[in-house]
């Protein structure tokens, strides 16, 4: 069964005024379980409010928003306990740091969840460690960090709360190359430990790319394609057609492509490039060696 349903999700900004704006516009998608699922998409693409529906931030003007088969908005249903369940770490997460200190703030989560002292503080020590962030660094004003260390710690303040779904927007803007490299090799390490449903919003296809097991492409508010990387990047002209940019190696391979090279269009890496390029070249040495038996 899907961690994540949506129907017919539909959602209007300032609705019944001149400003009137329908952002998500009639979604209907399934996210199963242990999934990494990249989402992409333009600004105004309807990405950010889609995510903010899923924790119940934002309520649907119409339609259905589904956890654990769950109807997040039914009767009865604490919204609380969806917020523990599918944690969202927004844009700039280090702008929400508050505590005096970086344990107190990883904490935070946990103890509103009710666990107890020892529970707490062994996610709190379990995560920091995940993300990088050295013992020494717990004790410390969260404010007394680098940037890149700030967002580690609003990272882990969420992934704390071990959500079935974890959900971030964004989450390397603003930081350099190697601080977002450590970024995304953290999140996909801890993928891989909890086997949680990772969802991650980024305007950069490279990265998606990389990490993403599927992709889900918004545009004007409606779902484009949501499919393996291989199937959405052999779209690559129908995904340039609304403003985004595939990988580099992926234009690489359509140049080849344009120019009379038989060979497949839907690269999006550079380990997948290199094993293209050796089946290309071992079936034309194959070809060449029947040609010359014959």
């Amino acid at each position: 069964m899907a961690v994540i349903r949506t129907e017919n999700l539909t959602y209007t900004y300032s609705q019944g005024t001149p400003f009137e704006k329908t952002a998500v516009n009639n979604v209907s998608l399934e996210i199963e379980e242990g999934e990494l699922v990249g989402i992409i998409g333009h600004t105004g693409s309807g990405k950010s409010t889609l995510i903010q529906h899923l924790n119940g931030l934002i309520k649907p003007t119409s339609g259905k928003v589904y956890i654990d088969g769950v109807d997040i908005h039914g009767k009865d249903v604490k919204i609380r306990d969806i917020r523990f369940k599918v944690g969202l770490v927004f844009q700039y997460p280090e702008y929400q740091i508050f505590e005096e200190t970086v344990y107190k703030d990883i904490a935070f989560g946990p103890k509103n969840m009710g666990l107890d002292e020892k529970e707490t503080d062994r996610r709190v020590r379990e995560t920091a460690e995940l993300l990088g962030l050295d013992s020494g660094l717990l004790n410390k004003s969260p404010f007394e960090l680098s940037g890149g260390q700030k967002r580690r710690v609003a990272i882990a303040g969420v992934m704390a709360m071990r959500p079935r779904v974890l959900i971030l927007d964004e989450p390397t803007a603003g930081l350099d190359p190697r601080g977002r490299e450590m970024v995304f090799g953290q999140i996909k390490r801890y993928h891989e430990e909890t086997k949680s449903t990772v969802l991650l919003v980024s305007h950069s296809m490279e990265d998606v790319a990389r990490f993403a097991g599927r992709i889900l492409v918004m545009n004007r508010g409606e779902v484009l394609c949501y499919d393996t990387p291989p199937a959405v990047f052999a779209r690559a002209e129908e995904i340039a057609s609304v403003g985004l940019s595939v990988p580099q190696i992926t234009k690489v391979f359509n140049i080849l492509r344009s120019r009379g090279i038989d060979i497949r269009g839907d690269v999006y890496n550079v380990d997948f490039a290199l094993k293209t390029i050796n089946e290309y070249i071992d079936a034309h040495r194959q070809q060449g060696k029947d040609k010359t038996d014959a």
